[in-house]
């Protein structure tokens, strides 16, 4: 059963003074607006994942033609890393071939975000996850 759904929840943990010192300026930014979120009806793609370090959980959608991801869409409830990485890793997916897309990393999405303090790379791990199973469940329906 295809699934909709891809809308952005935050979760308020830190202040925003203590987010400021953690975190540089493209990070923040894709926090307070990030990118892709959103529905989709009938999605060629879609994985939920979470991880199990911080309870963060991930929806991915996506639509691809001619073997070229076309559109992305997300949900995440997490904090500023995952939301961040859950933006640029769209950013980054978008227009590329599922192959090409396939191969993102949690190094490629922490180095495109300008870095990620250590302890919050899991969550670009579970971005990256995401995306894998979402372009496995597109292979698969093929």
């Amino acid at each position: 059963a295809r699934r909709s759904g891809c809308s952005s929840i935050r979760r308020f943990s830190t202040s925003v003074k203590e987010m400021k010192s953690m975190y540089n300026e493209k990070v923040l930014e894709h926090f307070k607006n990030p990118h892709n979120v959103g529905t989709m009806e009938d999605p060629d793609g879609y994985a939920e994942v979470g991880s199990s370090e911080c309870g963060d959980t991930m929806e991915m959608c996506l639509r691809v033609r001619d073997d070229r991801i076309t559109e992305i869409r997300y949900k995440t409830y997490g904090c500023c890393a995952a939301i961040a990485s859950s933006s640029i890793a769209t950013d980054m997916a978008l227009g590329k071939t599922v192959d090409e897309a396939e191969k993102i990393s949690k190094a490629d999405i922490v180095e495109e975000l300008g870095g990620l303090p250590e302890k919050k790379w899991h969550c670009s791990l579970m971005v990256e996850d995401a995306l894998k199973a979402a372009i496995a469940d597109y292979k698969a329906r093929k």
